[in-house]
């Protein structure tokens, strides 16, 4: 097995503070308090469409599209939020993208250029984040391992579950906290990840 380059295995960890920098417009109503909800089978349906209709409107802007995130893995317990990683050749040329995703009901909610060009938008209904990155960006890649890391190893879904669970009772008066205090348990599994090695 061959290891990861350094650029895959080291997470950014992003802040509070860089966070209220990068927020662009209100942040969605859904951020207001955090609901796990048993898997749905119907989230692979809804990433579907979306990459339908993305494809439909940026057509040879798309180098990928990709369903990530908790809603990615069959039998996990998610927020009912698809999280889909969109990459296009120029993040920054944001005319290129935005108006033609703002025709599909998006609106753009974070601008992150420090970590690797990020944006991200939010569906209308709030119930997709689309997270637009260049195709050389190592957090897409982070992101598929672990997704099919977790559909591969039962005990680490559970693991993953159980915490996710938990995490949101203990931060149910501050939602905002969440997704940070996740960090932990998704380093120890990415350790996993990375001890494993690249498939030959």
């Amino acid at each position: 097995m061959a290891e990861y380059p350094r650029e895959i295995t080291q997470r950014f960890h992003g802040t509070p503070e860089q966070m209220a920098i990068a927020l662009v417009g209100d942040p969605p109503t859904r951020w207001q308090a955090v609901v796990i909800e048993d898997y749905d089978p119907g989230w692979a349906d809804r990433f579907a469409a979306a990459r339908r209709s993305i494809r439909e409107v940026l057509g040879e802007l798309v180098v990928g599209v990709e369903h990530v995130g908790s809603t990615s893995v069959p039998g996990l317990a998610a927020k009912p939020i698809v999280d889909i990683d969109l990459l296009v050749t120029d993040v920054a040329d944001e005319s290129g993208y935005l108006p033609a995703l703002a025709t599909l009901g998006y609106r753009l909610l974070l601008r992150e250029p420090w970590w690797h060009g990020h944006r991200m938008l939010v569906s209308a209904a709030e119930d997709v984040h689309l997270h637009v990155w260049p195709p050389e960006a190592p957090e897409p890649v982070r992101h598929r391992l672990f997704r099919d890391w977790l559909r591969a190893h039962p005990d680490d879904l559970d693991l993953y579950a159980a915490t996710k669970r938990r995490l949101a009772r203990e931060t149910a008066e501050r939602p905002g906290d969440y997704s940070l205090a996740k960090n932990a348990v998704i380093d120890d599994i990415y350790a996993r990840v990375f001890a494993a090695g690249k498939p030959a």
